[in-house]
C-alpha cells in the first residue's frame, strides 16, 4: 500500500525497556561504547501487508541474538483510516516522522509496511535489516545517553535522559516516546476484516523534538498512564535526531534492567 507525501529532517539516540513492574519501580541505564540500532516499523492496521511485518519487528531481538543491540519501535499511521478501520494507535506525529525520514533519503513515497534502520530507510522488504542493525553496531558511539525510569504508586511514569553529542556542528533533538507489547485487536472493517491483530513494542506516547543546546540536553517528563495499559509489557524510548541527516548518533535499552 502506498501515498504520497514529502519532505525533511532527523537523527537518534534510542532507548527501549521491556519491564516488569518491579523494574520500573527504579532503573538507570548508560549507553554503550558502539552505536546501538532503533528500527522504526510504520504500521497501519488498516494494511493487509502489515501484520506480516508487525511479527517480524516482534521477532527481531530473537532472531538477531543477543549479540545485536537492537531498539524496536513501531509507529502507527492513520492515512489508511478512510478505507473503513480506524487504528487506535495511530497519530499524526508518526505520519510527519515518516514523511520527514523519507524526505531525508530523498525519496517521496510513504507507505506501509515501512522499515528504517537508524534513520535509514529499508523499504517494505525485511532481509536486509539484519546486515544494517549490524553494520550500525559496528560503528563508535559518537554520543552518550543516560536515562532514568520509574513508575510510582499512583501510575506516573517519570522519565529522566541526560544526552550529550560529541559532534556539534548539526543541530540535534531528543525524543522520548512510552511504547506497550502484548497489544491485541479485533478488526471488523477494512483491508484486515474479520483478523485478530497482536503487536509489539507500540509507540503509545511521544514527546519531542526537544532542541539540544551545544550538544547537550537534560530532559524530565512524567506521564500518566492510563489504566488499561500493562505496565508489565511497557517500553521506554529516547532518541536523538540529527536534523541535518537522520542517522543515529546512539541508542541505549533500559530494557537492560531486566537483565541485572
Amino acid at each position: 500500500m502506498k501515498s504520497r507525501a514529502a519532505v525533511a529532517c532527523t537523527v537518534a539516540v534510542a532507548s527501549s525497556l521491556v519491564l516488569p513492574t518491579t523494574a520500573l519501580a527504579g532503573c538507570e541505564v548508560q549507553s554503550g561504547p558502539n552505536t546501538a540500532a532503533l528500527v522504526e516499523l510504520y504500521t497501519s492496521e488498516g494494511c493487509s501487508s502489515c501484520p506480516p511485518a508487525d511479527g517480524r519487528l516482534s521477532r527481531l531481538k530473537q532472531t538477531l541474538g543477543t549479540t545485536a543491540d537492537v531498539i524496536p519501535l513501531a509507529l502507527h499511521v492513520g492515512y489508511w483510516d478512510y478505507i473503513g478501520w480506524h487504528d487506535p494507535y495511530a497519530k499524526v506525529e508518526f505520519t510527519e516522522r515518516q514523511s520527514r525520514l523519507v524526505g531525508l533519503n530523498k525519496h517521496q513515497t510513504v507507505y506501509t509496511p515501512h522499515f528504517f534502520v537508524g534513520g535509514t530507510e529499508m523499504g517494505p522488504q525485511s532481509e536486509a535489516l539484519g546486515v544494517q542493525i549490524r553494520h550500525v553496531n559496528a560503528r563508535p558511539a559518537v554520543a552518550e545517553i543516560r536515562m532514568k525510569a520509574n513508575v510510582d504508586s499512583g501510575g506516573t511514569l517519570a522519565v529522566s535522559a541526560d544526552a550529550t553529542a560529541l559532534d556539534r556542528s548539526s543541530p540535534v533533538s531528543l525524543y522520548l516516546a512510552v511504547a506497550e507489547s502484548g497489544l491485541t485487536s479485533k478488526v471488523t472493517r477494512g483491508e484486515n476484516a474479520g483478523a485478530t491483530l497482536t503487536h509489539d513494542h507500540v509507540a503509545r506516547a511521544w514527546v519531542g523534538p526537544i532542541r539540544m543546546t551545544d550538544g547537550a540536553v537534560h530532559v524530565q517528563r512524567n506521564v500518566t498512564l492510563p489504566p488499561a495499559w500493562n505496565r508489565e509489557k511497557l517500553d521506554v524510548v529516547a532518541f536523538i535526531e540529527d536534523e541535518n541527516t537522520g542517522s543515529i548518533l546512539q541508542a541505549v535499552s533500559v530494557g537492560r534492567c531486566a537483565r541485572t
